[in-house]
């Protein structure tokens, strides 16, 4: 449920109606519409069948939330949210681009691809530490020390940092030398480790799942959300039946997630394809779909790759990609081209 304040409601108003929600066990939520300030009903709304909630000063109107997420709705949160890292802002006018190889393998590997990113106009350094693999022989991360170079990396660059998090014990280390943390396909139901990254005080990229329903990703994040609004969805392609591509990047996921949700979303065609020939048409397809930012990889030399240097873009193709979407982007501003309808 939300309940929707009057636009001259005061602050004793709004402190009476968390008042009564707190009293009947239920938690409040306080977010800022456009002309008005929503409160927002997180439990069971039956606790409040006695109470005359639309009657309650400053109050112009209740209304029922039809999904099972319910901080993650647009219905909660009917403005798109704007997150901002380091002065960097995901949602807003221009599209926020985290670049990077798929594993930091030595601090000359990464200060090489730190500097291609820079180079290209990204905002933001990817590259994991922690590496979950499906084979266990496989480079699995430098883990604290692969933390530490990116931090010099950050030093250097200026770039704002995102690397994955795979385990509840990891958190405190990665949110000590992240801007973003990232939960990545696999542990996107891994509602423990859900429930504690959402108390790192830091925004949380959630991947979708290998082969997960829009309504499970939305659900997932709710979990971060208990405790962070701050969450940034990602999608990173499912699998199907096609043997082609690594996954099928979903790009209609964009369009469904900005209906359903008020949370920004990027996409990743690194993962979403496995080639690095169809990173770039893949990419400017999503931001013509309205994506707010893209995740790639890229790799000084990815012929010697430790993990993905299939789907890494070399400095050449990174820069060309980067080159097109700043262009595409200007162009669909210029032209005011939104392709989604919100309403």
């Amino acid at each position: 449920m939300v309940i929707i304040m009057r636009p001259e409601a005061t602050l004793e108003n709004i402190v009476e109606v968390t008042r009564v929600i707190e009293s009947a066990g239920l938690q409040a939520k306080i977010m800022e519409g456009a002309q008005q300030k929503i409160v927002g009903v997180i439990g069971d709304k039956t606790k409040l069948v006695s109470v005359a909630i639309d009657a309650l000063p400053g109050v112009e109107s209740s209304v029922a939330i039809s999904k099972s997420y319910k901080l993650a709705s647009r219905e909660f949160h009917p403005q798109s949210t704007i997150i901002e890292v380091g002065g960097v802002k995901i949602g807003g006018n221009e599209p926020a681009i985290m670049a990077g190889p798929c594993a930091v393998e030595s601090r000359e590997q990464l200060f090489a691809a730190a500097e291609i990113v820079k180079e290209g106009g990204a905002q933001f350094l990817r590259g994991g530490a922690y590496k979950p693999r499906t084979s266990p022989y496989s480079f699995q991360g430098l883990e604290v020390e692969g933390l530490k170079i990116l931090a010099e990396a950050r030093e250097r660059t200026g770039l704002k940092i995102i690397t994955e998090v795979t385990t509840v014990e990891g958190i405190a280390p990665v949110a000590e030398y992240s801007d973003i943390l990232q939960i990545g396909a696999r542990n996107m139901q891994n509602f423990g480790l859900l429930k504690e990254v959402g108390k790192c005080g830091k925004p949380v990229m959630l991947k979708r799942g290998l082969a997960a329903t829009i309504d499970e990703w939305l659900n997932a994040a709710e979990y971060i959300m208990n405790d962070n609004p701050d969450v940034i969805l990602c999608e990173r392609g499912i699998r199907t039946y096609e043997t082609y591509t690594r996954n099928t990047l979903d790009l209609s996921a964009v369009a469904a997630v900005k209906h359903l949700s008020h949370l920004p979303i990027i996409v990743d065609p690194s993962h979403g394809t496995g080639k690095w020939r169809m990173i770039k048409p893949m990419a400017f397809a999503a931001i013509a779909a309205g994506a707010d930012g893209l995740m790639m990889e890229i790799h000084p030399n990815p012929a010697k790759a430790l993990s993905d240097g299939s789907q890494s873009l070399t400095r050449e193709h990174y820069l060309d990609l980067m080159n097109g979407v700043k262009k595409l982007s200007k162009f669909m501003q210029e032209e005011n081209l939104n392709p989604i309808v919100i309403d």
